[in-house]
């Protein structure tokens, strides 16, 4: 099961993190996992390249199942940031209820 957290600072939100599998499929069939990718790519790539956020990225590439993803404090009150950040939790937020048995909302952590 995907696991994910969203991060505030000042009751922003500042980034999220994603732990675990979500084993909904065989690998390279699995469609909760594809839209958990590119969810998370993609706001990466949009708060680097659009909003020109400084950000902290972690992952564990040789395994996966692990991205943190974290606003400088830079970049806090960036506008497209936050709306790129909220996009996200939209978007991921839609997938954990289509699929509750492969990825679950955590409680916030700040």
């Amino acid at each position: 099961m995907i696991k994910v957290s969203f991060i505030y600072k000042e009751n922003q939100l500042t980034g999220f993190e994603l732990k675990g599998h979500a084993e909904s499929g065989e690998y390279g069939q699995d469609i909760v996992c594809a839209a958990v990718s590119v969810l998370s790519i993609s706001t990466v790539n949009g708060l680097e390249q659009l909003a020109k956020a400084d950000i902290r990225v972690d992952s564990n590439e040789q395994e996966g199942g692990f991205m943190q993803v974290e606003l400088a404090e830079s970049a806090i009150g960036n506008a497209a940031a936050q709306l790129l950040l909220a996009n996200f939790k939209l978007g991921i937020s839609d997938v954990a209820i289509s699929y509750s048995d492969y990825i679950k909302i955590m409680k916030d952590k700040s």
